[in-house]
Order: C-alpha cells, then sequence, then structure tokens
C-alpha cells in the first residue's frame, strides 16, 4: 500500500521518557487528558517523528537525531517558527508547543497537531485507478504549491530576521562543502572536482530572496483523504531558509527522478515522479519559469548543486552510522549512494 503515515514501536535506543513527555506537554497544552501512547512514525532519515496519541487528541512530536549534528542542522525552534508564520497563509500542521529544554527527552523538541490525511510514497495507489489526467493534475499541484511558497512575502509573515538572504548561493555551496569533508568516510570519494566546479560557476547574480522550504517532495505532503489533490499540510521544515528560489527548486529536482536516470537516482526515489502524467524535470523547469517569470537558463547549476547537497545529507546521515551513533539499519548501504549521486553530479556538469 503506498498510501501509508503509519507508526510502529520506538526503535531501540531512539526511546522517549513518556512520564515526563506527559508532564510536560499536559503543563503546556490545554485539554490534554490520560496517558499518552507514544509511537515512532519510521518515514524520514534524519529528525525523529513521534505519534504522541492521546485520547481523542493525537499529537506529533518532532526531536533532533542522536550522535554528531551539523552545527546549523536539526533546528527544532527553526522549524516550529516557520509553520508558526506560514500558519494563517499556506497549508502546514498547527504547532503548539516548543522547548529548548534538554532535561526533558534530552533535546529541544516540539510539538503540533496530527494533520489527518494520506502520505503518498512510492507509487499512487492501484485503488486510486489513476491515469495520465490524474497524475498531472497532481504535479500540477504540486509545483504550484511551490510557487505558491515562492511568492510569499516572508516579511509580511514576520519572517524579514529568519536569515540573511544576500549571499545565500555561496554560503550553501561553500557550507555543503565544508559538511562533507566533516562527514566523509574512508568509503567514499572526495569528488574534488565537483565541489571545484561548484564553487567556480556560483552565479554572479542572485535571484530575488524567497522563503525555501530545502525538502520539497510528494512524500513530504499530506493529502486531503476526499480529494487527494489538495494538499492539506506540507511538512519538514527543518532546513527551510531565505534566499534564492532557484535552489529550492534544484533541491526538488535533485528528487525528482525520471525514466532514464542512474540507478543511483532511481534507488532514491521516494515519490511517483515517474507515473503516468507527471511532468519531466524539462516540463516542469518550463512551468516553472512560465508561471513566476524567472530567468532559468543556468539551471544546470542548480540541478547539480541539488544533487551535491543530497549526497552530503546522505553522507551525513551515514557518518553517524558508521561511527556507531545510530543503530537504523537502513542507513547501512548510504556510502554506496553518495558515490553514486558524486557520480551522476559529474555527468550533470560535463552536459553543463
Amino acid at each position: 500500500m503506498s498510501v501509508e503515515n503509519i507508526s510502529i514501536e520506538v526503535r531501540k535506543g531512539e526511546e522517549l521518557d513518556v512520564a515526563a513527555v506527559d508532564a510536560c506537554l499536559k503543563a503546556n497544552i490545554d485539554g490534554l487528558s490520560g496517558t499518552p501512547v507514544i509511537r515512532q512514525y519510521p518515514s524520514g532519515a534524519s529528525n525523529l517523528t513521534y505519534a504522541v496519541n492521546y485520547p481523542g487528541r493525537p499529537l506529533v512530536l518532532r526531536r533532533p537525531p542522536s550522535g554528531s549534528k551539523p552545527k546549523s542542522g536539526h533546528d527544532m525552534g527553526r522549524e516550529y517558527r516557520i509553520m508558526n508564520a506560514l500558519k494563517d497563509v499556506y497549508a502546514v500542521p498547527k504547532t503548539e508547543f516548543y522547548t529548548e529544554d534538554t532535561s526533558i527527552i534530552g533535546a529541544p523538541f516540539y510539538v503540533m497537531e496530527k494533520s489527518e490525511g494520506v502520505l503518498v510514497k512510492g507509487d499512487f495507489p492501484k485503488e486510486w485507478g489513476w491515469g495520465a489526467a490524474e497524475g498531472r493534475k497532481l504535479c500540477t499541484a504540486f509545483f504550484d504549491k511551490l510557487i505558491d511558497l515562492h511568492a510569499i512575502d516572508y516579511k509580511a509573515v514576520g519572517l524579514g530576521d529568519f536569515g540573511k538572504p544576500e549571499g545565500y548561493v555561496e554560503r550553501q555551496i561553500m557550507g555543503w562543502d565544508r559538511r562533507y569533508d566533516r562527514a566523509r568516510t574512508p568509503d567514499v570519494d572526495a569528488f574534488d572536482d565537483v565541489r571545484r566546479w561548484l564553487k567556480d560557476n556560483i552565479p554572479a547574480i542572485e535571484h530575488a530572496p524567497a522563503i525555501l522550504h530545502g525538502d520539497f517532495r510528494i512524500d513530504n505532503m499530506i493529502l486531503d483523504a476526499q480529494n487527494p489533490f489538495e494538499i492539506r499540510a506540507v511538512l519538514d521544515w527543518e532546513i527551510s531558509a531565505l534566499g534564492d528560489p532557484l535552489m529550492d527548486l534544484g533541491n526538488t529536482l535533485a528528487y525528482w527522478t525520471e525514466a532514464g536516470d542512474p540507478e543511483s537516482m532511481r534507488a532514491l526515489a521516494r515519490q511517483p515522479s515517474w507515473a503516468p502524467g507527471m511532468m519531466n524535470r524539462a516540463q516542469v523547469l518550463e512551468y516553472y519559469a512560465q508561471k513566476t517569470g524567472r530567468d532559468v537558463s543556468n539551471f544546470s547549476f542548480y540541478y547539480a548543486y541539488g544533487i551535491w547537497r543530497l549526497a552530503v545529507i546522505l553522507q551525513q546521515i551515514y557518518y553517524r552510522f558508521y561511527h556507531g551513533q545510530t543503530k537504523n539499519a537502513a542507513f547501512a548501504n548510504f556510502a554506496q549512494g553518495v558515490n553514486g549521486l558524486g557520480q551522476y553530479c559529474r555527468s550533470v556538469i560535463e552536459k553543463a
């Protein structure tokens, strides 16, 4: 079944203190009663997400992973703040509580209401009976949602000091370069050529800044159960920022697998971007340019950046597994994925 939003028993080593969580939430959120049942959502490879189910009141708790973390990564306060700012203008879960007090569960965390609906991974469910027309309709709604995000006046919603948009592109290129150095393990290539090309080809002029999600994928969307073409909530704002919107589009299309992509890309596919009716990357780029008026003539740089950033994210996760800081067996083959993405990035650069 591709429609999944199912919780599992909490993984070993990632347990929460139920009594401490219960006491904290009852002191800060009105209307809670009884003892919560805490389970874990298995999807995602970064922040940890838990179902905290009170009688008649399902909540969701997010916290950073254990072990080594990027200095600026896994900022729960940042994720909580942007969802608060967007709650009246965009589809985000309703936030309930945030704390930096690490004495409760050993890390900062926040709690939000559970967004009811369906979460699509892999293929669309066969029982939906979708064809090309339905695929195109959802694909258009998906990219319209990204375009809508990039059109929000971030100052008007109180995010004028959310970050420093000027120089965002260069900071991203240099930042991911440093993160790769810090997270590198002996079983991955250095990819010095890829990193040098990205540094040498930073655009001289940035596009006007916008709110960037950073991880915009179909499997980060809660769709309405009765009308799956309606996106009820966009999840996972942990790496949101202000900056050049083409950087966000580059990240999004780095996940957008299509026919003809190498195995290293297909192995990472977690959304039905190849389904009948879905636009390919060239069509998405044309659609985005028509809707926004932005110049996409140099998009090879942004796409190469998106692929390389994805490789570094995988390597940071793999670093924790390699050093025994997480036991999640799903991360065991991530080094192979990093090397494959780096090789694909080289091919993108060669074509550019």
